[in-house]
């Protein structure tokens, strides 16, 4: 248990911060909270400098969006191809970064139903990914 009333030897001490959606620094790195949406649940995505990751979303407002802009990574969520109650779909996906002009984009939080990964590479525009176990990126922070 992390927060027992009295504590037992040996669970690590908690020092619990609130990100708001107020921009922050950890170090020498700036972090931009980005808020999207998964059906109707508020959650946050974080820009790094020119990297910006967004997991469990299904929508973006415009001005979160503005947030994003600028990128030169963008890594993003897509399940499926089929449209989803929570979590943007290929097409959706694709006009999301097409909208905002990223040059270099994955798509991870990917589900079996999406189809193979050789596959759907071959579909996807020279700029899109889509993102595998081990992948290693570097984004300059």
């Amino acid at each position: 248990m992390l927060f027992p009333i009295k504590k037992y030897p040996g669970v690590p001490d908690l020092n619990l911060n609130t990100i708001t959606l107020d921009p922050f620094q950890i170090g020498d790195i700036d972090i931009v909270p980005i808020q999207v949406w998964h059906m109707k649940m508020p959650v946050l995505g974080f820009r790094f400098g020119k990297f910006t990751y967004v997991t469990d979303a299904n929508r973006i407002d415009a001005e979160e969006k503005e947030k994003i802009r600028g990128s030169e990574v963008f890594v993003v969520n897509v399940l499926r191809k089929q449209a989803h109650v929570s979590h943007f779909s290929l097409g959706e996906a694709i006009e999301l970064v097409n909208g905002l002009n990223i040059p270099t984009v994955y798509f991870t939080h990917i589900s079996h139903q999406l189809g193979l990964h050789q596959t759907i590479e071959t579909e996807l525009p020279k700029n899109i990914h889509l993102a595998y176990d081990g992948l290693s990126l570097d984004i300059g922070v």
